[in-house]
């Protein structure tokens, strides 16, 4: 793995024991090694998402942590939308950092002592229009190729505990090259 240095910092933090869409900004959260973020619905070893527990609910939860970069908030609310940490379900708010630019298995340390492991792309669901119309197809979009891009962030796991707060350094260990793009997970 290849350490870089980078500017980045947690914005806030979330989490909510229901299946809501939106999840309340917190003071801190906290990530527990192989499970996720503790009092969330997602925590657990295996999937947690209503869709994917219906469809085999002992595949390996890939989707522990919810992170998202606050420039898609800034984006989204230049063009009109009126989004606010929290409301697009993240855990994990940064600023400072291209997330969807990471590949699969980059390391994220979020504080002194929490290390998430990158999974892949979060998959915008229907709940996403029921919050903001329109919002879905403002996070997905086309490349200069025409692949799709989904822009409503990343989803890891955690290899290792640690609490999270606001203002917390986001430090970045990519992976030994060849690099592997993050698709959804």
């Amino acid at each position: 793995m290849m350490a870089q240095v980078l500017a980045a910092q947690v914005i806030a933090v979330s989490a909510a024991l229901g299946h809501a869409f939106s999840k309340p900004n917190l003071a801190s959260i906290r990530l527990l090694a192989g499970l996720g973020v503790e009092g969330d619905a997602h925590c657990g070893e295996t999937v947690k998402h209503r869709s994917r527990v219906a469809v085999d609910p002992t595949q390996p939860n890939l989707r522990q942590v919810h992170l998202l970069q606050a420039e898609l908030l800034d984006e989204l609310n230049a063009t009109g939308f009126d989004v606010a940490p929290g409301q697009m379900g993240e855990n994990v708010l940064t600023r400072g950092l291209d997330l969807l630019g990471l590949p699969v298995g980059a390391r994220l340390q979020l504080g002194p002592d929490a290390l998430v492991e990158i999974t892949g792309l979060r998959n915008p669901c229907a709940q996403i229009e029921a919050f903001r119309p329109k919002l879905l197809a403002a996070v997905l979009g086309r490349d200069e190729n025409g692949k799709l891009v989904r822009k409503a962030g990343i989803m890891g796991i955690v290899l290792a505990a640690g609490e999270i707060r606001p203002g917390d350094c986001v430090g970045v260990t990519l992976p030994a090259q060849p690099h592997r793009a993050l698709e959804r997970v």
